[in-house]
């Protein structure tokens, strides 16, 4: 039977497949962080005043900041992963130049940890070796593959764009909407999209939708209602 044969169409095998859908979960979440912080701002000031200048201000700065905050937080993370892995190839690397007969004994143990006979461990060892020394010892030892090292500007692109992407909804419509309509036409829009982006992060996760939905409704329902009230406060008082 060959291996087509045997994968469901569901199953993603491919190391590929995981990264791509990794990065699909990453966006949404950084998207979802757009819609929630420039949210939670914009209502906050448009309950403290009606006056646009303000929300526009507001807004703008938001998901500008934001965007450059995801964009630095993503790339000093992802960097930190980074320096790692390169760090553990180049290690592997020295070993196998150093003392090859001890790293190929190394591989074959791991084998026959994973059950193979010593004579299959030593086979898979010797024909992984000869295919590709330093693959197959970071593939067994570390679960690496060197082509697959995190990239810390393209995660700091990622994220700034998924955010302002998130970030547009309650922006456009906090700053274009009429006075009256401006909060409740906001909250709508904002809920609809948290709903979509907790079913999508679930989907992609394999999770089921409805737990993870809720609580992303609920999450981003208490925050816009708290920073309302705090702004309506703020502008009642005349703090504002």
């Amino acid at each position: 039977m060959s291996q087509d044969a045997v994968q469901h169409e569901d199953e993603p095998h491919d190391a590929g497949v995981a990264a791509r859908l990794n990065w699909l979960r990453a966006g949404v979440l950084g998207a979802n962080d757009g819609i929630v912080s420039v949210a939670a701002v914009v209502v906050g000031v448009a309950g403290a005043t009606a006056a646009n200048g303000p929300i526009i201000a507001a807004g703008a700065a938001a998901s500008i900041g934001g965007a450059i905050s995801m964009a630095l937080g993503e790339y000093v993370s992802v960097s930190s992963s980074a320096d790692s892995q390169l760090a553990l190839i180049e290690k592997e690397r020295r070993e196998l130049s150093e003392m090859p007969e001890v790293e190929l004994e190394e591989l074959t143990a791991i084998y026959r940890a994973k059950g193979l006979s010593a004579e299959t461990a030593a086979r898979v060892a010797g024909e992984l070796t000869a295919h590709d020394v330093l693959a197959a010892h970071l593939d067994a030892e570390l679960h690496l593959d060197q082509d697959e090292v995190l990239s810390p500007w393209h995660a700091a692109v990622a994220s700034a764009i998924a955010f302002s992407v998130g970030a547009v909804l309650p922006f456009a419509t906090a700053v274009f909407l009429p006075g009256p309509l401006k909060i409740p036409v906001t909250f709508v829009a904002v809920l609809l999209a948290l709903a979509f982006t907790g079913a999508m992060g679930a989907r992609l996760g394999g999770a089921p939708m409805l737990r993870p939905t809720i609580r992303v409704l609920v999450g981003g329902a208490a925050a816009l209602v708290v920073t309302f009230a705090i702004g309506s406060w703020l502008g009642v008082s005349g703090v504002v």
